[in-house]
């Protein structure tokens, strides 16, 4: 029979990616709903439109009107997550200059007199900031950890991670970022960002938090998984835009890394939204200039202006630029496996016992990053000034924390300045700012640049995993702007030419380096040609780029893909794998006997049903006078506990309603069975039925979507996959080889036009030849 045939489309997607080599075992358990490497549950969601009857009876209640001004209403979303997600950004980064700020000053102004004291106080406000922050994770928002962007890319793949979204999250995210950065971690906010921009999007999207109380009608107009999914796309470009000042990188952070399915009404709608972002940034900026902000001034923002640096290069520096792309494939796939196997016997062993431990592993990374950063630059001797020229503005020495090079640092003389504490001890982006900087020749020793590329490094890799927000962003071009600039010293004394500057080679090692660890090229690539200023470098990015990405993907995957694999999240590649080619749907799917439902059923029946396993789709099948197997549809586990929860559709009687097939009105409409985003919604433990319910009938008909996608039982899984994937579906009904075909579309017969003298719909005269 027909029935034996059709295959759960949940089933079919575990089964598929069961295929997929995977890190962990056991990484998915039931069938339809997987499991995080935290417990966590994780759901597809239905990116496909359920063309029900409540849908069908919406859409035909809608005209042009409603049709033109549902897409002003996402433009207006998009303007509003723009401003939303800058000013997020903004209040982040004031709070995180002001913290490190006042740190550095209060510091320095104790060194004066003793720099045991100064070390203490210190260790001490670096302890507090992290100690806020991993707080606020392990107590009010544990989704919030890390850098999110994995949990955000499962999400635009097709997954729906419980607390990735929500209100607490963004919360968390926010003021977490804030005393992990603040506190002097070796890692950054712009990971971060990515996550709170999506986080905004999705709260605008769904109207707010209801929980929180923080929530208007107003605001809930988009009431589809696929609707969403393009606004948290926006937050995603947003948050990367307001990171790095670089709307255009931020677009193409969207499309290259994160999103798996894209359009050009979307194009538009990111770039608007990432546009809005930079006029945010820079009103902020203008307006803080004026010394409103504290120690936030001109800086602050990650931007670091090159554009007076190198403004040639001579073919035979391609060579050692070459070197530093295969050093920041090597390095970059290093970073991934370390984090890999670290991350792994954290979860395993450590993270385990309590979540005190997560508390006190933050604080105990802490107080090393405080003692190495403080302490390695009291063992480097100082530094004579260089002699400038009044006109080049560069002020030797100057105080720690403070904007600029030379920092002062147990210095012996005043005119003299300590190279490892210019990038050790001071904030990621002055440190990067000095690390860039033209015309500063011999600044730095070769061995307080390996020193700091051994520590920052180790630091790194064991920050990466605790449990706070962490980007890895700038420590990423920390340390790739450290061999970078060692790399730019031998060049310097080997070709020994004026115009060569290391801060040059420096930007192309943080290229190197990011490329090797991340994998990607050309959001990358125009990410660091607008955070430095200067499109002269484009071809070597590009070059530097290239060679590390393919270095580091002889080795490993990239470093958000090895952290979705920890985390246990599925995701679809963009490509099957090769050994999908030999395998069938039939095959993908196994011989378990497929769980479906009649179209009228008895409500004990859809219960145990419901208890008794964890699919979220279920075939409905029906059978005509002559016993052949009719299939009626698809009906979602979510759409049942909704009608099992109302009880407004429960009949006596086993028989359908509308015993000609046709649609009867129905009492529902269809935002009653929308899923909040990042929740789990109505569970069957939640419903509680009497004796009499049991005993009743429901006519699954009109709640059904009567047309999913099906495909033949000896199509390859590789089609099977690129279809999943393409259209981000959750459900593929398999049947066997159809009998007969009733017609054949082809190009032309999607061809459609508008008639506006009698308002049909009628096909473009063009001759079938041209297309058949």
């Amino acid at each position: 029979m027909l029935s034996n045939h059709l295959q759960d489309g949940i089933e079919t997607a575990k089964l598929m990616w069961s295929r997929i080599p995977s890190s962990e075992d056991g990484l998915f358990e039931g069938v339809g709903l997987l499991s995080t490497g935290d417990g966590s549950s994780v759901e597809s969601l239905d990116y496909e439109v359920i063309e029900n009857y409540a849908y069908r009876e919406e859409q035909a209640q809608r005209g042009k009107l409603y049709v033109g001004s549902y897409v002003a209403v996402k433009w207006l979303f998009a303007l509003l997550i723009g401003i939303g997600t800058g000013l997020a950004a903004v209040f982040i980064n004031i709070s995180v200059e002001n913290f490190a700020g006042w740190k550095f000053s209060l510091t320095f102004s104790i060194i004066q007199k003793s720099y045991f004291a100064g070390f203490v106080v210190y260790v001490l406000i670096n302890l507090v900031l992290v100690y806020s922050s991993v707080y606020i994770i392990t107590q009010f928002a544990p989704a919030a950890a890390g850098s999110g962007i994995p949990e955000i890319k499962g999400y635009l793949n097709g997954l729906d991670i419980h607390g990735i979204l929500l209100f607490r999250t963004l919360i968390g995210k926010i003021f977490g970022s804030i005393g992990s950065v603040g506190g002097g971690l070796a890692l950054g906010k712009e990971g971060p960002l990515v996550h709170t921009g999506a986080c905004i999007a999705s709260l605008l999207g769904q109207g707010g938090s209801t929980k929180y109380h923080l929530s208007s009608r107003w605001l809930q107009v988009f009431k589809s998984d696929r609707d969403r999914r393009d606004l948290v796309t926006c937050g995603c470009a947003a948050g990367v835009a307001a990171a790095f000042r670089a709307p255009v990188g931020g677009v193409l952070f969207a499309l290259e890394e994160v999103t798996s399915w894209w359009k050009s009404q979307l194009m538009w709608r990111v770039f608007f939204t990432s546009a809005i972002v930079a006029v945010v940034v820079r009103t902020a900026m203008g307006w803080c200039k004026s010394g409103k902000c504290g120690h936030f001034g001109s800086g602050g923002f990650v931007i670091w202006d090159i554009s007076d640096g190198q403004e040639d290069y001579s073919f035979a520096e391609l060579l050692p630029m070459a070197v530093i792309g295969v050093i920041g494939g090597l390095l970059g796939a290093l970073f991934n496996q370390l984090t890999l196997y670290i991350t792994r016997w954290r979860r395993n062993y450590l993270h385990k016992k309590s979540v005190r431990v997560k508390v006190v592993e933050a604080c105990l990374i802490s107080v090393i990053t405080s003692v190495i950063s403080f302490g390695l630059p009291l063992l480097r001797k100082c530094s004579p000034c260089p002699e400038v020229d009044a006109d080049s503005g560069i002020e030797c020495p100057r105080p720690p924390g403070m904007y600029g090079n030379y920092v002062n640092f147990y210095c012996d003389k005043n005119k003299e300045y300590n190279d490892l504490a210019t990038i050790f001890f001071n904030t990621q982006d002055d440190a990067i700012r000095n690390l860039f900087s033209a015309k500063t020749i011999h600044e730095f020793s070769a061995q307080s640049l390996l020193t700091f590329l051994v520590m920052f490094y180790t630091l790194a890799v064991v920050t990466f995993g605790t449990a706070v927000p962490a980007g890895q962003f700038v420590p990423g071009i920390m340390i790739g702007s450290t061999y970078g600039r060692l790399v730019g010293m031998f060049v310097v004394k080997f070709y020994n030419k004026p115009n060569i500057e290391e801060g040059t080679y420096a930007l192309l090692g943080a290229a190197s380096f990011l490329g090797g660890s991340m994998r990607m090229t050309v959001s990358l690539c125009v990410i660091m040609v607008e955070i430095t200023n200067n499109l002269k470098l484009l071809p070597l990015i590009m070059l530097v780029l290239l060679i590390s990405k393919a270095v580091g993907d002889a080795f490993n995957e990239g470093l958000y893909e090895v952290q979705a694999q920890l985390r246990g999240i599925p995701l679809l590649d963009t490509r099957p794998k090769y050994q999908m080619r030999k395998i069938t749907a039939r095959e993908a799917c196994g011989y378990q006997k497929v769980i479906s439902f009649p179209r009228v059923a008895k409500v004990a029946d859809v219960v145990s049903i419901l208890r008794s396993n964890k699919h979220n789709g279920f075939p409905v099948i029906d059978h005509t006078r002559n016993g052949e197997t009719l299939v009626n549809g698809l009906v979602l586990r979510s759409h049942l506990l909704v009608l099992l929860q109302s009880k407004v559709d429960f009949q006596h009687s086993p028989l359908p309603c509308d015993p000609s097939g046709g649609s009867r009105s129905i009492r529902h409409n269809f935002s009653e069975f929308v899923k909040p985003v990042s929740s789990k919604g109505i569970s069957i433990e939640d419903i509680h039925l009497s004796s009499d319910d049991l005993e009743m009938y429901i006519d699954l008909a009109p709640f059904l979507n009567p047309s999913p996608y099906v495909v033949p039982e000896d199509m390859s899984l590789t089609k099977v996959y690129n279809l999943f994937r393409e259209l981000g579906l959750r459900h593929i009904f398999v049947v066997p080889r159809a009998s007969r075909v009733i017609g054949l579309i082809t190009r032309k017969d999607l061809l459609i036009e508008d008639n506006e003298d009698s308002g049909s719909r009628e096909l473009q005269s063009t001759s079938s030849s041209s297309f058949r």
